[in-house]
């Protein structure tokens, strides 16, 4: 059967949920459960007022104080307030990041992910035990490779252990440490990396599978297992890439058949200068072009840097950013924004620490790409290059939505845009020279909606738009609406008033 549309009264406290400029005494008032949709919306799809906030932390009900644990909208060390909270859902929500993610989320405070770390299972079992939701946590990206390479020595042994995720990382001294650790499970973790890094050989390697592309494309390897993966063809490409790979094999897999290898030893950090002048040379462009753009001496965490670039074929890709455990080269960068090579232009404009004069470049950069990565990841973009991107790319939409470097105002050319999206933005433009009332007939219902929410519209004009189904909850929103309106809205649709 079909669902009936909503009705005025469900319809306005979904637009005051959304409104900016509501008062918290009315906001309030969406707390309670007969708000409906309206609550989810309030505590999920805005950064609700402090007041509002404080409210919701310590909200009865605990799919309420959930739906602020998931908030994209507001800062990690707001969503962390919930990290102790009663209910296991809740935790795990913090632990788990916002939804929806239109990017990985910003890292947790530290003390934040030492208390999810270090908790103990409760007395009375819930839905999730304290290890589940630690595992949420880990797969969440809202804990840094930093961090666990900074925690190597907290005194906690759960998190001391996260330092095996970085045991590259770590000097023989902390390694050492870390294998004479007073917890025998860190004391086992660690000995369990140091096997891994001993040389595997022929008898290590699974016949097949993922187990047997991983040791050859990470551990060191035994003699004669380099030479058995040289007498393979996808064996070659693996260890082409393993940063323990011999020189003598390097220098080998350089003058490969296949030009795919030659690629993965052009992209290596630890190259022999004649190994890269003959790269450089190659016939294959793909492989010349990687083993040009960057020059020797290179660092891994460079060549990772300007690998993500290359390999990043979608220019509408949402992929995760490359995270450093160690201070970046900012010299390095620096050099890569005023590189001829777009590839480390690229790399440039996704670093968020880029200085300001570097960035003011690139956002005049005549490649597209270049202008459209530093808008979607860099947070001093311009705001008109901001603007572009949020135009040309749909789906980073999501995502620059809920940046404050995307202009609300000064949208007047985009009021007639083909794409209802962008009409949809220009709507909401609070500076146009008057009320956008050509866009109340617009065959889109969102961009009649988002108009009906534009201060410009008051008086006859706004009451009338509170009463149409299918502008009420635009207009409901309208940050022109005084607060005593916005209470009479909320009586109509029987949500009772505070008392003091």
């Amino acid at each position: 059967m079909p669902t009936s549309s909503p009705s005025l009264t469900d319809l306005w406290p979904r637009g005051v949920a959304a409104n900016t400029a509501a008062p918290a005494d009315v906001l309030l008032r969406l707390l309670d459960p007969a708000a409906g949709e309206a609550r989810r919306i309030l505590c999920e799809e805005r950064r609700p007022p402090d007041e509002v906030m404080d409210a919701i932390v310590v909200h009865l009900e605990w799919r309420v104080r959930r739906s602020l644990a998931g908030n994209p909208h507001i800062r990690p060390a707001q969503r962390g307030r919930l990290v102790e909270d009663p209910h296991d859902l809740v935790r795990a929500t913090v632990a788990a990041g916002p939804r929806p993610r239109t990017r990985p989320p910003q890292p947790l405070p530290d003390d934040v992910v030492v208390t999810l770390l270090t908790a103990r299972e409760p007395a009375e079992p819930g839905l999730l035990t304290a290890g589940e939701i630690v595992s949420e946590l880990l797969s969440s990206w809202q804990v840094t490779a930093s961090f666990r390479y900074r925690m190597r020595g907290h005194e906690h042994p759960a998190v001391r252990y996260l330092a095996m995720d970085v045991w590259g990382l770590l000097t023989p001294e902390e390694q050492e440490a870390l294998l004479g650790d007073p917890d025998p499970d860190v004391r086992s973790a660690a000995a369990r990396r140091r096997a891994g890094n001993l040389a595997a050989g022929t008898e290590d390697l699974p016949e097949h599978g993922r187990v047997r592309w991983q040791i050859l494309h990470n551990d060191p390897l035994s003699d004669a297992a380099v030479a058995a993966a040289m007498a393979d063809p996808d064996s070659r490409w693996c260890i082409a890439g393993n940063r323990h790979t011999p020189a003598d094999a390097v220098a080998r897999l350089a003058r490969d058949a296949d030009p795919g290898v030659r690629l993965r030893v052009a992209a290596r950090a630890g190259l022999d200068q004649a190994v890269w002048a003959e790269l450089a040379r190659d016939p294959h462009e793909q492989v010349r072009t990687r083993a040009r753009v960057q020059p020797l001496p290179r660092t891994p965490e460079q060549c990772r840097a300007v690998d993500h670039e290359m390999d990043e074929g979608d220019h509408d890709c949402t992929c995760t950013f490359l995270e450093s455990c160690t201070e970046p080269d900012l010299d390095w960068y620096r050099a890569c924004a005023e590189s001829g090579e777009v590839v480390l232009r690229l790399v440039a404009a996704t670093f968020p620490a880029l200085p300001a004069d570097l960035v003011a470049r690139l956002a005049q950069d005549p490649h597209e790409e270049v202008r459209h990565r530093l808008a979607v990841r860099h947070p001093l973009a311009p705001a008109a290059t901001v603007l572009a991107a949020f135009v040309a790319r749909p789906r980073q939409r999501a995502h620059l939505l809920m940046q404050s470097r995307l202009p609300r105002t000064g949208l007047s050319h985009l009021l007639d845009h083909e794409d209802p999206e962008v009409r949809m933005l220009a709507a909401a433009d609070p500076t146009l020279r008057q009320a956008p009332a050509e866009l109340l007939a617009d065959p889109d219902d969102r961009v009649r909606r988002a108009a009906a929410a534009n201060p410009l519209f008051a008086g006859e004009t706004l009451e009338a738009l509170l009463h149409d189904p299918v502008t009420a909850e635009g207009a409901a929103a309208n940050p022109s609406l005084p607060a005593a309106r916005l209470h009479a809205l909320l009586d109509r649709a029987d949500l009772p008033r505070l008392t003091r």
